[in-house]
């Protein structure tokens, strides 16, 4: 992207401000992982990073190093279209389902690891993950209980990677 997606304006807001939003309105609370002197003027708890450049599964692990709550709403800071509704569904499916962490997959299969649910006991095997060198979410999610939500329209998790994408989501709106 070129500059940090988070500060990005949106709906009078930022687009980390925003996405913190939904997450607060579906679970009751939302807690933004990064620098807080950059990230905590929101109204939410922002955590700093354990440690700089471990990327999203840094950022889970950072979250689920400091929870009280048995099941965690992971979501990245550029999914604008995702509503409290299907969050809220979401986590109801993973209480229900009995896994360590339930991710949606659109009618590809291919599953969102960062618009996702992780039970707190995931800490300790992506803590793990990450001293062993790894970064890809999903191969830190080896040797859990993973579970599937199949959604029909997984336009709701995209997400906003390229100048490209930025320009063409408000081109559209």
């Amino acid at each position: 992207m070129g500059r940090d997606k988070a500060l990005l304006p949106f709906a009078g807001g930022t687009l980390a401000a925003h996405v913190a939003g939904i997450v607060a309105e579906a679970a009751g609370s939302a807690v933004i992982i990064g620098d807080p002197e950059k990230y905590g003027g929101w109204g939410y708890t922002a955590l700093r990073d354990r440690e700089p450049g471990l990327g999203p599964l840094g950022g889970i692990e950072r979250a689920l190093s400091c929870t009280t709550a048995d099941w965690n709403l992971v979501l990245a800071c550029d999914m604008p279209d995702v509503s409290a509704a299907f969050l809220r569904g979401l986590l109801e499916a993973a209480e229900r389902l009995n896994g360590d962490a339930l991710l949606p997959a659109g009618p590809s299969g291919r599953p969102e690891p960062l618009c996702a649910v992780y039970h707190r006991r995931c800490h300790a095997i992506l803590r793990a993950a990450l001293d062993s060198g790894a970064r890809k979410i999903t191969y830190a999610l080896d040797g859990l209980r993973v579970r599937a939500w199949n959604v029909d329209n997984a336009e709701c998790f995209r997400n906003l990677n390229t100048p490209d994408e930025w320009a063409g989501y408000h081109d559209a709106r």
